[in-house]
């Protein structure tokens, strides 16, 4: 292990001891040392403790259990603990690739960034169900490219799943809120300042993520109901490509009825938006099965999505209400 640490990196977790032993050997084949790893756990009923023990000749590793805490309280608490002045956040389903560390330290000499993040992406190795939702949460034709695709339709803001900030960012404008959606809530903080935020395309991390269909549904349901959140905490944070899910959502109805009173010709526009995905997804992931299975995660994506955010507008902007709570969200998802 290098002596110096430049990074500390800090993962939340929550019953998860496989993806933690995922994680931590991907950690242990890294090209460069040059950080601390922090496992912060919350009282889980499958603690992660032995894993990270194993890993103790071979990591900088440190390992901390608070029960009854949210994902934000834990990754605050590990910068609490850090003792590096810039901090580095990954979830606990992520498998960092071997080069990450070396070409973070070289993005960072050539273009020193106060904020960065990078984009997540699928190992070869993963399931086809694994593939297609990548291919969902990160296609452009799904959600715009605004996980760090090549193109984009909003301005860049880093997520928690691969995001690093310095202590100086910390200092100034915070940690992490309580609240669903918190990395987003911290990258438009972020963003609002002096501070440079970065993205960083060769600094990648293969997202492998452990959800059924259902889940899926649910998790990016939660997207849009955040993205409600962040209206109201942060006015000027809706852009227009938040708005396609649900104007997909809505005009998909419509489709429908037309197509049932009026003429199947309607049919035509959901039949070509099919296409288009088909032939992205197997472009991209050169797997004709993966191509079709990506299609019913790309409806599950704009549905979902569209559907919380429509449920999320009416509750807290017609009714005024409130009706979401990270903790009992986070364990229902875990």
């Amino acid at each position: 292990m290098d002596a110096q640490i430049l990074f500390s990196i800090i993962v939340p977790v929550y019953n998860r001891p496989d993806e933690v032993q995922e994680l931590l050997e991907s950690l242990e084949k890294q090209s460069l040392h040059n950080f601390e790893v922090l496992i912060v756990e919350d009282g889980a009923k499958y603690s992660c403790e032995n894993v990270v023990l194993k890993f103790a000749d071979t990591l900088n590793v440190r390992y901390f259990n608070i029960p009854n805490t949210d994902r934000s309280f834990r990754r605050n608490y590990g910068i609490e603990n850090a003792k590096s002045d810039y901090f580095i956040f990954f979830d606990s389903d992520c498998v960092i690739p071997q080069e990450y560390f070396d070409n973070l330290t070289k993005e960072l000499d050539a273009n020193y960034s106060d904020c960065y993040g990078g984009p997540d992406t699928a190992h070869e190795s993963f399931s086809v169900v694994q593939k297609a939702i990548n291919y969902a949460m990160t296609s452009f034709f799904t959600t715009g490219g605004i996980r760090g695709g090549k193109k984009q339709m909003e301005k860049y803001k880093p997520r928690s799943f691969n995001m690093g900030f310095s202590r100086k960012v910390f200092d100034k404008v915070g940690g992490f809120n309580c609240m669903l959606s918190e990395d987003m809530d911290l990258a438009i903080r972020i963003s609002k300042t002096d501070f440079r935020i970065s993205l960083f395309r060769d600094v990648y991390v293969y997202h492998k993520r452990r959800i059924s269909f259902s889940k899926f549904f649910h998790q990016v349901e939660n997207f849009g109901v955040a993205r409600v959140n962040m209206m109201l905490l942060h006015k000027s944070s809706l852009k227009i490509v938040h708005l396609f899910p649900t104007a997909f959502l809505l005009g998909l109805i419509l489709i429908i009825v037309l197509s049932s009173i009026c003429s199947p010709l309607w049919l035509v526009f959901p039949v070509f938006y099919t296409l288009l995905i088909c032939v992205d997804a197997l472009f991209k992931t050169k797997s004709f099965t993966t191509a079709l299975v990506a299609i019913y995660a790309s409806y599950i994506q704009i549905i979902a999505y569209g559907w919380g955010f429509l449920k999320s507008f009416f509750t807290k902007i017609i009714l005024q209400k409130s009706f979401e709570d990270s903790h009992t969200l986070e364990k229902i998802y875990y």
